[in-house]
């Protein structure tokens, strides 16, 4: 990009003039021709052959494969989800017509491609899973290429990338069968490249986890004894790491087998063989958690061995092993071997090496949580070791290291107590580095919560007080930590914490003023979680006080932080009440009508819940005409994208309808059904039940029923829509309604439209099952008849929806009504028929086995066998 004003170069003439246009220059043309998507620039060397307009008639039989093949692919990658579900499903049924090699040769290249995007690599993923199913065993001589494009996801650092390659391989075996997976793999188990040895041992695990584990030990057990190469028995006995990994408690069956194939590997003379044999038993013995100890008898004694001689890397493998196995033993044994391996343990604690301090500290947490371990050994033999080389800065700033610390000192506290660790640590929280202080906090927190407070004198209870005071004022990031552990720590403390609770306020206020949004959001977050307590300790005025700064802070202009005053104020309304709650409610409420229409999720959550608690708990407080204007706010609601948001919405209505009658809301919300958003229509919908539910069905079935005469789909579809949940959510009390609303039902199942047929047979479900056992049987079997003609119906909502009515309907009125009306087509010429019949019968089966014997044809005795059940007969 150039800044300053050209200047001619020396030499050239001074003079400037205009280019010509070169009118020869043609514009090429990147797009493909006829029905194809969209082809982005980097797709033209995989599709390029689609530019080229040809008469595809005079094309060899296999260059048409081609195409048609690059064809699918293009729509499968690029197209609209329509056109993808036809090529996906064309692609599959064709699969075996177009060959296992002229698709994988068109596939793979795609996959290996740099610029393939996460949804594109699913999709072509899809695609291979699908053929797969379809080749079988045709894919045979694609194995190969094939494992050398999926093998590389098994590795990937996305989750889902790894759970699809799994899939492949795992339908790869299903189809190749395990004789041509081993051929294909086995000499890439001793390549010298270590990434190609790696994937190779994942992929073969999936194998195991696909075609059983069984099968492959023969093959496991060659492969770890291989006197060829090292590599080989590495690779062997990473395998088996992996299925453990893998398929966890799966391997407790074979755990014998797989431990006596890889034990050898502990006295390997190859460095590597050894580090990976120990890590490879930690894997089985953590899948085997907490059985299988008589498995590795064998093992212990070498391992044991091993933590005498070695060093390093091969040292904390082998503690790694122990650490697992310890948790497996009887108490006595785990006590005997925890005082053994702690030794060696406390003399590590000083390694510098970062791996080492892990697995140093996932061994203490497993010793310590073991039953044979007493408190008195933990307290004078590893703590004064522990918190000398672990609490330090270096440990707070590595992230995996702190989690580790945190876990492991948790677990200790445990064993040893709570006022024991929280002692040690509590001056920490005055640390100056910010990282330490939250690591502190966190420990404290998770012992606290595990522990409660019980164990901590009134000093120590000063002393913590004074420090999450001072740690949350001093933090530079306002962090969730901070929160939760202050949050934590004043509720274990709850009536203890009475005397400092103005001074825990006036830090809140303070920070309420603050100028910055995350500490202002912090502060009001606070509050909701200690309101609690203040209420224990009937702090009522210093609440009032809080409710009424919260009250001025309304008008925040930062979204999160409005949201975290509104949750705030709605923990104080719940635990001071209504009467006393400062400022009052009819102040508070017309407060929060304009905070409903923002749009922020967070806001419109806390906002819908408070006013929610007001309209359950404290109706009286505000105007009925207030509460109408709230009900127009909360139609908006209704379209939120967040589900508890439009739960919360359509719980407030019921509320409110309660408050100031059905009527005034009903008129809302049935106005409501005439609008084009569906997704407005169906919360109107579950709006209108609640209000039935709440204020009695009686209350609203005129006028829901008369707005059915309105001749618009949307508004009849609606009023079906809220019978069935209102049946759905009013059970019982049906039983009152369902002669009323059996001519509309009626009407709606003769309707031409199908979604009206549909809608009403999820309203019968639901009546049906409602009103099981209260005699109902007359109107049931009226709506059944009008149900049944649906029955070869093909759209499959409306196919559900009949199979869902049928299903109430043989709970309401007995299996045997049902199968009466199955007889009929169970054996009718045809097919069509038959398929339907048979379903129902299938489905009436499942759900009624034992009720249909008596349905069924008496069959005489003869002289052999006794048929009749003559207890059938009995009548009381």
């Amino acid at each position: 990009k150039l800044t300053a004003t050209p200047t001619p170069i020396a030499g050239t003439p001074a003079a400037f003039f205009i280019q010509t246009e070169d009118k020869s220059a043609k514009f090429v043309d990147n797009q493909p021709k006829g029905n194809l998507p969209f082809m982005k620039p980097e797709d033209a060397q995989y599709f390029d052959k689609l530019l080229v307009e040809v008469d595809e008639d005079a094309l060899s039989p296999e260059e048409q494969k081609e195409r048609k093949i690059m064809k699918l692919l293009l729509k499968i990658k690029n197209g609209t989800p329509p056109m993808r579900k036809a090529a996906l499903r064309q692609i599959t049924d064709k699969s075996r017509e177009f060959g296992a090699g002229p698709l994988f040769n068109q596939i793979l290249p795609l996959l290996m491609s740099p610029t393939l995007e996460d949804q594109e690599r699913h999709l072509l993923v899809k695609v291979i899973d699908r053929i797969l199913y379809k080749l079988d065993d045709l894919v045979r001589p694609y194995v190969h290429k094939i494992l050398v494009v999926i093998e590389p996801l098994l590795i990937d650092e996305d989750y889902y990338a790894r759970v699809e390659g799994r899939e492949i391989i795992s339908n790869l075996a299903k189809a190749a069968g395990l004789a041509t997976m081993i051929s294909t793999m086995r000499p890439d188990i001793d390549n010298i490249d270590e990434y190609v040895r790696n994937t190779t041992a994942r992929a073969f695990a999936v194998v195991a986890s696909a075609l059983g584990i069984p099968s492959l030990l023969p093959f496991l057990k060659a492969v770890c004894k291989s006197k060829k190469s090292w590599q080989a028995r590495h690779t062997g006995i990473k395998i088996v790491q992996q299925i453990a990994i893998l398929m966890g408690c799966a391997i407790l069956p074979h755990l014998k087998s797989l431990v006596e194939i890889i034990e050898h590997g502990l006295v390997d003379e190859q460095q590597k063989v050894r580090t990976i044999t120990a890590l490879a038993l930690a894997a089985l013995a953590e899948a085997a958690t907490p059985y299988g100890i008589e498995s590795f008898d064998s093992v212990l004694k070498p391992l044991w061995k091993g933590i005498r001689t070695h060093r390093g890397k091969g040292l904390a493998a082998f503690l790694k092993a122990i650490g697992y196995l310890i948790p497996l033993m009887d108490a006595e044994y785990a006590n005997y071997y925890t005082r053994e391996v702690m030794l060696i343990l406390i003399r590590e604690f000083q390694s510098p090496d970062e791996e080492m301090k892990k697995i140093v500290l996932k061994v203490v947490k497993q010793c310590c949580a073991t039953d044979g371990v007493e408190a008195q050994y933990i307290k004078e033999e590893i703590l004064p070791h522990f918190f000398k080389h672990f609490w330090n800065h270096r440990m707070a700033l590595d992230r995996r290291n702190y989690r580790q610390l945190v876990d492991t000192t948790v677990e200790i506290a445990n064993k040893v107590g709570a006022s024991e660790i929280v002692n040690r640590v509590v001056d920490d929280l005055k640390d100056e580095n910010e990282q330490y202080r939250k690591m502190v906090m966190e420990t404290i927190e998770k012992i606290m919560a595990n522990l409660g407070a019980a164990d901590i004198d009134s000093r120590l209870e000063e002393q913590l007080i004074d420090g999450i005071l001072y740690a949350f004022q001093e933090q530079t990031t306002e962090d969730v930590v901070m929160l939760n552990g202050f949050g934590t720590i004043v509720n274990q403390l709850s009536k203890r914490v009475k005397p400092y609770l103005p001074q825990i306020c006036g830090t809140i206020l303070w920070r309420l003023n603050n100028k910055s949004a995350k500490v202002r959001q912090q502060a009001a977050d606070l509050i909701s979680r200690i309101a609690v307590v203040m209420k224990t300790c009937q702090e009522e005025k210093l609440m009032g006080h809080l409710g009424v700064v919260l009250y001025e802070y309304l008008g925040e202009e930062y979204p999160e932080v409005l949201g975290s005053i509104l949750g705030a104020l709605k923990a104080i309304v719940n635990v001071i009440g209504m009467t006393k709650m400062t400022p009052p409610i009819k102040d508070l409420l017309p407060r929060l009508t304009p905070i409903l229409k923002n749009r922020h999720e967070k806001v419109q959550e806390n906002c819908i819940d408070l006013v929610g608690r007001i309209a359950d708990r404290g109706p009286e407080y505000v105007s009925a005409r207030e509460w109408m204007r709230i009900c127009f706010e909360l139609l908006e609601l209704l379209k939120a994208h967040k589900k508890a948001i439009r739960r919360a919405t359509v719980n407030t209505f019921g509320y409110i309808a309660k408050a100031i009658g059905p009527h005034d809301v009903l008129a809302t919300l049935l106005n409501n059904l005439k609008v084009q958003e569906r997704q407005n229509r169906v919360c109107t919908t579950v709006a209108i039940a609640i209000v039935a539910e709440t204020c009695r069905p009686f209350t609203v079935l005129p006028a829901l029923m008369n707005e059915y005469r309105v001749p618009e789909l949307n508004v009849q579809n609606g009023v079906l829509k809220s019978l069935s949940f209102l049946f759905e959510y009013i059970g019982e009390m049906g039983k009152d309604y369902i002669y009323a609303v059996c001519p509309l039902l009626e009407d709606a199942l003769m309707d031409r439209d199908l979604v009206h047929r549909q809608t009403a047979c999820a309203a019968i479900k639901h009546m049906a099952l409602g009103v099981y056992g209260f005699g109902c049987e007359d109107a049931l079997i009226h709506l059944l008849n009008y149900v049944w003609p649906n029955i070869f119906e093909t759209s499959p909502h409306l196919v559900q929806a009949f199979m869902d009515a049928v299903e109430g309907l043989r709970v309401a009125l007995g299996p045997i009504k049902i199968l009466q009306y199955t007889l009929q087509g169970l054996f009718h010429p045809a097919r069509k028929v038959r398929d339907v019949y048979w379903k129902i019968y299938n489905s009436l089966y499942i759900g009624a086995q034992d009720a249909l014997i008596v349905g069924y044809p008496r069959i005489t005795n003869d002289p052999k066998n006794q048929y009749i059940r003559y207890e059938l007969e009995y009548n009381l």
